[in-house]
């Protein structure tokens, strides 16, 4: 794995609520059939990895899922349609009532916001007879593969096409730790058919929106020759189309709406790397209530 520069780590937001889901009843929190709930927004990539782990345990008769609208409806980023489970789960809450939320329909309070641990409690206390998402061997690679897509490709991706960076040697320090971290996956996917040998894992959750993100949001950062590099990873760009061929992958992906919010918030610079995509996306979103 390839060595992040200070200067490109992204500053962590604090989770509003980080409850965890426990092994039995005395946890308090415990998983049981249609006692949670799923609130996901399809334009944001930490909500699309939740809705894949969702869709790929086959959690859809046990933990409904609610699909918010792309972009949040309240002046301080939030949800309308959020904000009686926040204001239920913590007195005079004062911010923004944003999505992801698992929330527990017996209290109508709030479980968590916090990514990582909902990631974790889907795939350890609700995964029935799913696939092991993390096999208790692999979950230190999990962790480390987890910390290369978001600091090593989408961090450095968008800094290198930030706004108020000047000078070649400024573009070119992410632009090397990006390649560092794509070169290490074509390697692994050279060898085997997923990221981790030959059984699908979490890991593969979060290479594969990563690759979406590379190939329709972070594209426009980079220009015509980084873009040409990027395409050359010929196992890499293999992998996200068989993957996206599946339908629990299809189902879950709106592109549109991942434009859409791109274009509302993009301060960087738009560069002439847009092109041709590499991989044909799947452009129907998955269907679910609102509410």
């Amino acid at each position: 794995m390839s060595v992040v520069p200070s200067s490109l780590l992204p500053v962590s937001a604090v989770p509003a609520f980080r409850g965890r889901i426990g092994r039995d009843v005395g946890s308090g929190h415990y998983a049981a059939p249609h006692r949670y709930r799923l609130h996901v927004a399809p334009s944001d990539p930490d909500c699309l990895r939740i809705a894949l782990t969702h869709a790929i345990l086959g959690l859809d008769d046990t933990l409904p899922l609610t699909v918010l609208p792309e972009e949040a409806d309240t002046p301080d980023g939030g949800y309308a349609l959020l904000r009686p489970l926040y204001e239920a789960s913590a007195h005079l809450y004062a911010g923004p009532a944003a999505a992801p939320v698992l929330s527990d329909d017996w209290t109508g309070r709030i479980v968590s916001t916090h990514v990582p641990d909902i990631l974790r409690d889907l795939a350890l206390r609700f995964r029935g007879d799913g696939p092991d998402l993390l096999p208790e061997e692999r979950r230190s690679d999990i962790e480390a593969l987890s910390d290369l897509c978001e600091r090593s490709i989408n961090r450095a991706a968008q800094r290198a096409g930030e706004l108020g960076i000047d000078g070649e040697s400024a573009h070119r320090e992410p632009l090397t730790v990006l390649f560092a971290a794509l070169d290490s996956l074509e390697r692994a996917l050279a060898r085997d058919p997923y990221v981790l040998g030959d059984a699908p894992t979490a890991a593969d959750i979060h290479v594969w929106v990563t690759l979406v993100q590379l190939d329709t949001i972070h594209r426009w950062h980079l220009d015509a020759t980084a873009m040409d590099r990027v395409a050359g990873y010929t196992s890499l760009w293999a992998y996200a189309r068989r993957l996206a061929a599946r339908p629990e992958f299809g189902r879950c992906l709106d592109i549109d709406a991942l434009l859409r919010r791109h274009r509302a918030h993009c301060r960087g610079r738009e560069a002439a790397g847009g092109g041709i995509r590499l991989v044909d996306w799947p452009t129907t979103p998955r269907s679910a209530p609102i509410g």
